[in-house]
């Protein structure tokens, strides 16, 4: 079946319709919705103990045809770690670890994602916690959709950060590797 145009803007909205279906899609601009999680985990005395900051900001400009154009921007409040022990949960807050008297946000950054062979990506990015910037890597998954989500792992050499200093140095007492994980339910801007 052959369809005629027979004029000039049925053929100007026929190529409109053809060239919007077969052009890329662009990156889209998201901000974190409600149900997102950023946790941690650990151990103390060879005992394992989890975490999780409830107040986080999460900023992401993502197109997975062309990861290379994204970024990644997560402010943390670190006053709002928890990890289901009062103790811990105090200490946290000190000098020693977070030193939230002087350090409130932790910040997370990256621009340019690789893709993977595993259908992941990774977002070699910057935190800065405690007034010392160093590379992370953030690995991650992205399910599209309505509200996508990007679900990841890291991990965080704490010592590198100057978190759990003075006598909580002690690798045997606290391993220096932390692992992050985090899933962040989209919206797009």
């Amino acid at each position: 079946m052959t369809i005629k145009l027979t004029t000039p803007a049925a053929v100007a909205a026929s190529l409109a319709a053809l060239l919007a279906t077969a052009a890329p899609a662009a990156a889209a601009d998201y901000a974190q919705a409600a149900g997102s999680t950023l946790a941690f985990a650990s151990r103390y005395d060879g005992e394992l103990f989890t975490g999780r900051f409830d107040r986080f900001d999460t900023r992401l400009s993502f197109d997975p045809a062309k990861p290379e154009a994204g970024t990644l921007d997560v402010t943390i409040g670190l006053a709002s770690a928890v990890t289901g022990n009062a103790d811990r949960d105090s200490t946290l807050k000190t000098a020693d670890f977070f030193d939230i008297g002087q350090y409130a946000q932790a910040r997370y950054t990256a621009k340019g994602f690789r893709k993977l062979a595993d259908g992941q990506y990774a977002a070699d990015g910057t935190l800065e916690l405690r007034g010392v910037r160093k590379p992370v890597t953030l690995t991650f998954s992205w399910t599209d959709g309505a509200q996508p989500v990007l679900a990841g792992k890291a991990v965080v050499k704490r010592l590198d950060f100057g978190v759990g200093g003075g006598d909580w140095a002690d690798t045997d007492t606290i391993p220096d590797a932390v692992n992050i994980s985090t899933r962040v339910v989209l919206k797009p801007l």
